[in-house]
């Protein structure tokens, strides 16, 4: 489960290091190398929820290696790319392809829970999220070492090994079928739903790449697509997405606005840093890798020693807080900052990237409709990323022809902003204070079944 989680995360941050070599090597400029980040997160944030509701149909398994498959496929694509047009390609089938690994991840954990009646699995939730979120981090200090030995291109062929040993432990260790599965098969797939909702966050993220007034179509057709997804899932009897149960759960909302709120500050930080680091500061590739490794371990500290505890509401205070606080350090960066304060930044900013993911995803084991694990699983991925192109989006608007250090602090205000709308949410919402203390869980699933079914 670990190393399934783990696939998406880390090429999404991995290639924040290889943006450079990569536009040096094909002759090809920021605008457009651009889109080995978009292509990966357009592909994802469709096929996320997809997935997991195909998973909560037939079970993990099936998916699971199909995904692993893909994976495996991309990194040899990646490997052989002689121009940047099929690097894209290949970011677009690893987008698809590791999008089984978490959603399946959740399913199971929640399936065994429910099989055993040993609910709130704190501490193996701690180590899928370690392996999902955290080590996501981990993505800029790997690809400076791999691009440091063997070039940009070991970035995408790293993919290949994982996703041999993907398949490995799915054959042997996944379960064959399971009665959920089997029963899935008399389920007809909602697909007009799943082709309004890709039409809807496709035009939506298209015009966050590059938000014009001459691209004034693409928010009419969010609307349009979004306006027919509502009625047909409200009219339907096996929804894709079944809004009557969203709707009928706030907390669970809030924790999907709260996700795409951090993502926004996180994906900021990991792109927008990592490049100033490179132009601003001065750095190498390796050396801008090697100087985020600092929030890597303190992430990896902190939801160690707080995962085992389901609370998530103090989790998100701490995290939130954090967050400001490294909006802060950011603030007062120059060119010529000393290695000490890069390495403060970094060990600060681990903090809320080590408590706010953990506690999110806690969030939703505990909120969601346990039926649909896997699509509200994948959704959380799915707010995610359309965070990370809001991140995109800012860090194209605040950059200009490089990564300068006015850019950087016009950033780190922006940041601030977000982060605040995330404190306040998180101080208002008083339902997270009910997750962990022992109830939780027993006294929301009564309340999912019957939205479902009103």
């Amino acid at each position: 489960m670990m190393l399934g989680s783990v696939l998406n995360p880390v090429n999404s941050s991995i290639i924040s290091v290889s943006l450079v070599p990569i536009g040096a090597a094909f002759g090809a400029p920021p605008s457009q190398t651009a889109w080995l980040v978009s292509a990966l997160y357009l592909a994802t944030a469709i096929g996320q929820p997809v997935v997991g509701r195909l998973i909560d149909l037939y079970g993990p398994r099936r998916l699971f290696l199909a995904g692993a498959t893909l994976t495996g496929i991309a990194g040899v694509i990646g490997l052989l790319a002689p121009n940047l047009g099929v690097l894209i390609v290949s970011r677009v089938v690893l987008g698809f392809g590791t999008c089984a690994g978490y959603p399946a991840s959740m399913s199971l954990i929640r399936s065994e829970a429910r099989r055993t009646g040993r609910d709130s699995p704190a501490g193996i939730l701690a180590a899928l999220a370690v392996a999902s979120q955290t080590v996501a981090v981990v993505g800029p200090p790997l690809g400076g070492l791999l691009i440091g030995l063997g070039g940009w291109r070991t970035t995408f062929a790293v993919n290949i090994p994982l996703a041999v040993a993907g398949l490995v432990l799915g054959v042997r260790r996944l379960p064959k079928a399971s009665p959920k599965g089997r029963a899935g098969r008399g389920v007809r797939l909602d697909l007009p739903g799943m082709a309004l909702f890709a039409a809807m966050l496709v035009s939506l993220l298209l015009f966050l790449m590059e938000p014009r007034s001459d691209r004034w179509y693409l928010p009419v057709l969010v609307a349009l697509a979004a306006a027919g997804f509502a009625v047909r899932e409200l009219r339907t009897d096996e929804p894709f997405i079944d809004l009557r149960v969203f709707g009928g759960n706030p907390p669970l909302l809030l924790t999907y606005g709260r996700a795409l709120l951090t993502s926004v500050v996180s994906y900021v930080f990991l792109y927008g840093y990592t490049q100033w680091l490179q132009d601003g500061r001065g750095l190498t590739a390796s050396q801008a890798g090697l100087a985020q490794l600092p929030l890597f371990l303190t992430g990896i500290a902190v939801s160690s020693v707080t995962g085992r505890r389901a609370e998530v509401r103090g989790k998100l205070l701490v995290g939130g807080v954090a967050q400001i606080a490294v909006c802060v350090l950011l603030l007062l960066l120059q060119p010529h900052s000393a290695v000490w304060l890069l390495i403060a930044v970094a060990l600060v900013f681990g903090v809320p990237q080590g408590l706010n993911n953990l506690a999110l995803q806690n969030a939703v084991y505990h909120q969601a409709d346990p039926e649909r694990m896997g699509a509200s699983a994948g959704l959380l991925r799915t707010f995610l990323y359309v965070g990370a192109m809001v991140a995109s989006s800012a860090n194209g608007a605040f950059f200009g022809a490089r990564a300068d250090t006015a850019g950087l602090h016009g950033l780190a205000w922006f940041m601030l902003a977000v982060a605040g709308l995330f404190l306040a949410l998180t101080v208002v919402d008083r339902s997270l204070g009910r997750i962990g203390s022992g109830d939780s869980s027993s006294s929301q699933e009564p309340q999912q079944r019957k939205a479902s079914t009103t």
